[in-house]
């Protein structure tokens, strides 16, 4: 990604053909002109399909050829899930194409008519305008194992998600049919209170075994930490339990559900990480993060899953830039306001960083004496909060 101006502006010369790309779910609408703003041919307007694109590609060379262009920039807004199919098929096509942020749109849009009238048509017009003036950015498309890691952190996004349904759902279960279970075991998940729900004992009938048959059971999943004791305190809390005795052999049935649910996205997981372990080993550095104490694998497969390959930077302040991470300041005259961060980024990114920079400082001594400095030097002290999110504390 490139975001000096000026080198911005140099690449759109009387050469090159300036398309703008209003994006929908089933039907876009292209525009084109020249560097100077004059409207070239007539409106393009194409389906979401092989055949649409193609179209589009072909309207694109047939206006190229006519006024003598050498080369072609396509600029679009980065709407929802839509754009990447028609990106993709573009950067095989070896067109050049760039994102305009959808704010700059809709600010940009009266500009031309002096109307706030929205419509695909005009879009796709400011869109063109805003390449013209250099207001784009150059998106990384991952390719290789970076698309793959990209998939793969999405995937554990979603079982992250299914995970915590799951667990919720056998807490709510549990609060119903055995609310005493959570004196003897503190998590339901551990090793043993696990293999204890699979017997699919409701408190009353949990009574009914003997102590010797209960402990036999539980050393099935664990060796130690199981003993008489234990077992006792867990009859005591089955033969006080106030759960609910109706409906027994659904209940069964759904806790049952639950814990197949529950290890399939655990051995979902486990899947993932071999995966992910695979795939990182194809990328030059990983071992040297992995080397850096308070950076595991999951961080830096986060990393390189939003950011992609390195080589396509060519700056730090770039992948800053990219996290939402640059300083504003708001200052007028005299006054000068407090400095934040845009957030005008990958969110995602922006929060791998932060929690990886709280690990850092807490486990890192070299971050932490950095942290400590930040925020007790004697010029312009930094808070906490502030140490572990500026990008460049002399800012």
């Amino acid at each position: 990604m490139n975001y000096n101006q000026n080198h911005k502006i140099a690449q759109i010369t009387p050469e090159t053909l300036i398309v703008g790309i209003d994006i929908a779910k089933h039907h876009h609408v292209a525009r084109a002109q020249d560097y100077r703003g004059i409207e070239l041919g007539s409106t393009c307007f194409f389906d979401n399909t092989q055949e649409g694109i193609r179209t589009f590609i072909n309207w694109m060379n047939q206006i190229k050829d006519s006024y003598e262009m050498e080369s072609v920039i396509t600029g679009m807004e980065p709407t929802g899930h839509y754009w990447p199919n028609l990106a993709h098929i573009l950067k095989e096509e070896q067109i050049k194409f760039v994102t305009v942020n959808p704010l700059h749109v809709k600010h940009s849009k009266e500009l031309d008519d002096n109307s706030p009238t929205k419509n695909d048509v005009k879009d796709a017009k400011v869109i063109a305008q805003l390449v013209k003036d250099g207001r784009y950015s150059e998106p990384t498309i991952p390719q290789g194992v970076f698309a793959e890691l990209r998939v793969a952190k999405k995937l554990r996004d979603l079982l992250n998600v299914d995970l915590q349904i799951v667990q919720g759902q056998v807490h709510n279960w549990i609060d119903r049919y055995f609310p005493e279970f959570f004196t003897v075991f503190k998590s339901w998940e551990g090793k043993a209170a696990l293999h204890l729900l699979k017997l699919e004992a409701l408190p009353e009938e949990l009574v009914r075994y003997t102590e010797e048959e209960l402990l036999e059971y539980l050393r099935q999943a664990v060796k130690r930490s199981i003993g008489i004791k234990k077992i006792r305190a867990l009859k005591e809390a089955a033969n006080r339990s106030i759960g609910i005795r109706q409906g027994a052999m659904m209940a069964k049935m759904e806790l049952r559900t639950l814990i197949q649910k529950y290890e399939l996205i655990q051995n979902k997981f486990e899947e993932l990480d071999q995966t992910l372990d695979t795939l990182l080993q194809d990328i030059p550095g990983v071992d040297q993060m992995l080397e850096i104490t308070g950076i595991g694998r999951d961080t830096v497969a986060g990393f390189f899953a939003e950011v992609g390959d390195l080589s396509e930077y060519n700056h730090p302040r770039q992948i800053t830039k990219l996290a939402g991470l640059s300083i504003k300041e708001n200052t007028s005259g005299k006054h000068k306001g407090r400095t934040r961060i845009t957030k005008r980024g990958r969110k995602k990114l922006r929060a791998l960083l932060f929690r990886a920079s709280m690990i850092l400082v807490a486990k890192n001594k070299a971050f932490k004496a950095l942290h400590h400095y930040y925020i007790t030097r004697p010029e312009n002290p930094l808070k906490k909060m502030q140490s572990l999110i500026i990008s460049n504390p002399k800012q």
